[in-house]
């Protein structure tokens, strides 16, 4: 049991606003009155005010969001630090700020929806099992491709992965330290090529992640239900 340990939060946000047909980067689109992001780091503010909390932005974003955060007052403190080329690189570079043991809770900017129980639950696995990914079920039919089409496959065997995706952080360190590799499609896949285990953790369907028009759609409806909680 790790439960003792200093958490961090490293928040991904590399994203552009292509697929939301927006000028801005998703992660800066208002919601509610503020930009995206601001309302994911609040989510983990809440369920814990001494998390460290470190922000990953491209480079060309950083001064746009020091500016951001000035202008709607965003007084939760957190570090920023620059990406990389890719998901791989940027959570890479915000495992540097990650000091000794701790829990590293590894969490998509563009996904203001995660409650504070989904946060504690994935937190509290990866304390006692090294690595937890928050996940749920599909509620659609599943079909699996093949060479000459497709074919029904039971979807009670698959899961649709979320974040957060927690770890300890010496696990998550030795996982990083490996070339990356093109199936390399979140955090789990990189620290499951080491041989380690993954807990999957129950999440939930409103912990959506903004990257189309029909997402923000359903954000200014689930926003509303957030701000009332």
């Amino acid at each position: 049991m790790k439960q003792n340990l200093t958490q961090y939060a490293i928040i991904v946000a590399g994203g552009s606003g292509s697929r939301m047909q927006h000028s801005l980067p998703k992660q800066f689109i208002e919601l509610a009155g503020k930009p995206i992001l601001m309302h994911t780091i609040e989510r983990f503010y809440t369920y814990n005010p001494d998390i460290r909390i470190v922000v990953v932005l491209p480079e060309d974003q950083l001064q746009v969001w020091r500016e951001l955060c000035k202008q709607h007052k965003f007084q939760i403190f957190h570090m920023t630090v620059q990406g990389g080329k890719t998901r791989f690189g940027s959570v890479k570079n915000g495992l540097d700020t990650v000091h000794g043991e701790a829990l590293v809770a590894v969490h998509d900017g563009v996904r203001p929806f995660v409650s504070a129980v989904t946060i504690a639950a994935a937190f509290e696995s990866a304390a006692e099992t090294g690595a937890a990914v928050v996940a749920v079920s599909p509620k659609d039919s599943i079909r699996e491709l093949t060479e000459t089409g497709s074919r029904a496959v039971p979807r009670d065997r698959y899961k649709l992965v979320q974040t957060p995706q927690c770890f300890q952080a010496s696990i998550l360190r030795a996982a990083y330290e490996q070339p990356e590799q093109p199936h390399f499609t979140d955090d789990a896949s990189v620290v499951e090529q080491l041989g380690t285990g993954i807990t999957l953790v129950e999440g939930s369907y409103a912990n959506i992640k903004i990257t189309t028009p029909e997402d923000l759609m359903l954000a200014e409806v689930l926003v509303k239900q957030f701000n009332a909680e």
